[in-house]
């Protein structure tokens, strides 16, 4: 079942059901939506996210209230009091994300980490033809995404160790990590203070990313930028690395009592 090969969409996505997953998403980690926020973020007719969000209802997924505002339904119950400290974090992120989004010209991602996981929380996408899709609600192996990494840099050297001990990868060796090489990355990362990712989460995707930190000045969330290899330029990664930073900043100055 392991599978160490970077992460790439099927040949053939089926549009309808990708675009119910992602409004699923979009409920799950936000709460309360209209059909119109939806529409707006799907990039389809109003028509159609009421077809969406109607198929979620009757599925269990979403329930709506009389002010016609849907809502996580009993499948995503986990999610039905949407105040957690990540919904927190992914409200106050938002409006940067999009504002990284305008400055740069490529997509944006925030992401936090459970265990060996990243998780991408918020994403916002560019208008470039050529660009990097939404990741909002994926999950990847923390030593492969630009965020995960940035994430476990935090770590000492034994919790690296026991996060990735062989025990615990008896039945999925493959998802294992080379230890000296994650090492040596870590490093790098603490080194610079970001990190940058060329294709190890997908094939001709380039990311970069900076820590975003909690009250108490530990990293809580990764947040990056993504864009085509093709237009990655290598002497615009200083400017990309300062904004991103800047960017963490506002989004830490905004994050009220997490």
């Amino acid at each position: 079942m392991g599978n160490t090969e970077p992460k790439m969409p099927p040949a053939y996505v089926v549009t309808s059901a990708d675009h119910a997953l992602r409004a699923a998403v979009m409920l799950q980690l936000e709460g309360g939506l209209t059909v119109s926020q939806v529409a707006e973020r799907l990039g389809v007719a109003r028509s159609t996210a009421h077809r969406l969000l109607q198929t979620l209802v009757y599925r269990d997924f979403a329930v709506q209230d009389q002010q016609r505002v849907y809502y996580p339904g009993p499948v995503l119950e986990l999610a039905t009091h949407s105040q957690s400290r990540t919904s927190r974090l992914r409200a106050a992120a938002l409006p940067h994300l999009q504002r990284l989004v305008d400055l740069v010209g490529e997509s944006a991602n925030l992401t936090i980490r459970t265990g060996d996981t990243a998780r991408f929380i918020a994403s916002v996408e560019c208008r470039q033809a050529l660009r990097v899709g939404s990741r909002e609600g994926m999950v990847f192996p923390a030593h492969r995404t630009t965020a995960g990494l940035v994430l476990l840099a935090e770590l000492g050297p034994a919790e690296v160790d026991e996060l990735y001990d062989e025990a615990r990868y008896t039945e999925r060796p493959d998802e294992r990590p080379d230890l000296p090489s994650l090492r040596a990355r870590l490093a790098k990362v603490r080194r610079t203070g970001f990190a940058l990712n060329n294709g190890l989460s997908e094939r001709g995707v380039v990311a970069v990313g900076v820590a975003v930190r909690d009250a108490e000045g530990m990293s809580h969330a990764g947040l990056s930028v993504s864009m085509p290899s093709v237009r990655y330029d290598r002497n615009q990664l200083p400017t990309l690395v300062a904004t991103l930073h800047r960017s963490a900043d506002a989004i830490e100055a905004g994050r009220g009592g997490d």
